[in-house]
């Protein structure tokens, strides 16, 4: 069954983000010192933080930083992740062997802490937060293309191809795509939900984006001192990347089903 609910939400979560400042132009950053800790009403709907700064700009404002990194984030890692597993299902011995102590090493740390440990020695910008999640998330998908490339290198028109001189490049990007393509866009709807997560986690613990950019993580963290008090702080952004995460992980699960059947029919 098609996710359509899914689609729906994300694509609406996604109108929200890029164009909602069109309609709503409040200021992410003006300070409203009359409301400070203002529940959801009429004049703001979403309510005010602990600097009286209007909930739903931010989480607008926000929400187009935690997206952008999320999505590019995970391209990146995915292609990365391509372009290695099938390198080493392709060539095999001395390269697949590399490729697996290669994996090994990255896998030795868990991946959040090697995040941490990363975020520790640079300052964190968007773009250093995207290279960071990149280098750091690639691993499990070149792990499921690399198992892919084994089962295409064996098959017989790969063999004549080889046999026939074609270069190695022509026949990764012509022949080994197209049939990798469908583990790919999973691993990529998978790649953004953990990538905003990562990124929502590293900003809740002051290490991700700073002042005076924002995303759903920092807001999440503005709102944790005071949540007994104004719940709404730390819940709407909570539940942006609850319904965006969840979104994606129903696609990918659509996807996935789909790449099965078509094997089966195969």
């Amino acid at each position: 069954m098609i996710p359509y609910f899914s689609i729906a939400i994300l694509i609406s979560i996604v109108l929200f983000t890029f164009v909602g400042s069109f309609f709503y132009t409040v200021s992410p950053s003006e300070l409203h010192v009359d409301f400070i800790l203002s529940h959801p009403s009429a004049q703001f709907i979403l309510g005010t933080d602990r600097l009286g700064r209007d909930l739903l700009a931010r989480l607008i404002e926000g929400g187009q930083v935690s997206l952008i990194i999320g999505v590019l984030s995970a391209f990146i890692s995915t292609f990365i992740g391509l372009m290695v597993g099938a390198t080493a299902g392709y060539l095999k011995g001395r390269v697949d062997r590399a490729f697996v102590i290669l994996i090994d090493l990255f896998l030795t740390f868990p991946t959040f802490f090697l995040l941490l440990a990363l975020v520790s020695y640079v300052n964190a910008s968007v773009w250093v937060l995207i290279i960071i999640i990149s280098v750091t998330g690639w691993m499990t998908t070149a792990r499921l293309i690399r198992s892919e490339s084994f089962a295409i290198t064996s098959q017989p028109f790969i063999k004549v191809l080889r046999i026939a001189n074609v270069p190695k490049l022509k026949i990764l990007l012509k022949y080994y795509a197209p049939l990798l393509a469908p583990i790919f866009f999973v691993s990529f709807t998978f790649g953004v939900g953990g990538a905003i997560l990562a990124e929502s986690s590293l900003s809740f613990l002051g290490l991700g984006i700073v002042a005076p950019q924002m995303s759903w993580g920092t807001v999440i963290s503005d709102g944790k001192e005071v949540i007994e008090i104004a719940w709404w702080v730390s819940f709407f952004p909570g539940l942006m990347i609850f319904l965006i995460t969840f979104s994606l992980i129903n696609i990918s699960n659509y996807l996935q089903q789909l790449t099965n059947q078509k094997e089966i029919r195969n």
